[in-house]
């Protein structure tokens, strides 16, 4: 059939291919992973070297002289909502505004909102908008897709970075604000994830229950804190 629907055309889209050149330039840029990051972008195929440390707010940064200059705060479409209905999106969005670069980025298309069934799409869209006015200085963006919302990420901190040498931002950061000192400390280990370590390491674990605190204390040996 010559006209095809709206519908039939996206399907016949081919797959999105993200450039594999270097954002703004930058070689090798640095991208700090906050600890509290369970599932973390890996940056693979891109000019970035990811390291891990705590970050006072925001899920991937740009630290520079030791001081957090730009974040961005990581959200799959059920945590934004979660995080909107429940409050503390406002919270971490108020604290990227205190930076000099920030942003929330989104894996899913803004479409998506209005196809939600357990919380009414207009107080989702609401809450969107009035975060969005009153702190317009932390855009939030939809970037349709957790490989897109990746690569979005690793683009915007490499402008940030270069914005950052020509403007000197780290020493214009007002003081307490970036302070990596006052990174929460990252949370602890599951039973979960602690019995699956164990057994990887021939510990005999129970299926069930508590566990034993030589097994906690074995884990924690394994994993020192950062």
């Amino acid at each position: 059939m010559f006209w095809q629907s709206a519908r039939t055309r996206r399907q016949a889209r081919p797959a999105v291919r993200v450039p594999t050149a270097r954002a703004a330039g930058v070689a090798g840029l640095e991208i700090v992973i906050d600890t509290r990051e369970r599932y973390p972008y890996r940056f693979s195929g891109r000019q970035a070297h990811p390291v891990r440390q705590a970050l006072p707010c925001g899920d991937y940064g740009l630290v520079i002289d030791g001081r957090l200059v730009a974040a961005v705060e990581r959200k799959s479409l059920p945590d934004l909502v979660s995080g909107l209905t429940g409050g503390r999106l406002r919270y971490a969005v108020a604290d990227l505004a205190a930076l000099p670069r920030a942003a929330v980025v989104v894996e899913d298309r803004y479409s998506q909102v209005f196809a939600l069934e357990r919380v009414r799409p207009a107080v989702v869209a609401d809450g969107l908008a009035e975060l969005q006015v009153r702190w317009p200085e932390v855009p939030i963006v939809f970037a349709q897709t957790r490989t897109l919302a990746e690569e979005w990420t690793y683009r915007y901190l490499a402008a940030a970075r270069v914005w950052a040498a020509s403007q000197d931002a780290a020493a214009r950061i007002g003081p307490g604000i970036g302070d990596l000192d006052s990174a929460p400390a990252p949370p602890g280990p599951t039973t979960a994830e602690i019995r699956v370590w164990a057994r990887e390491q021939g510990l005999s674990v129970s299926d069930r229950g508590r566990l034993r605190s030589e097994t906690i204390a074995a884990w924690h040996a394994a994993h020192p804190a950062p």
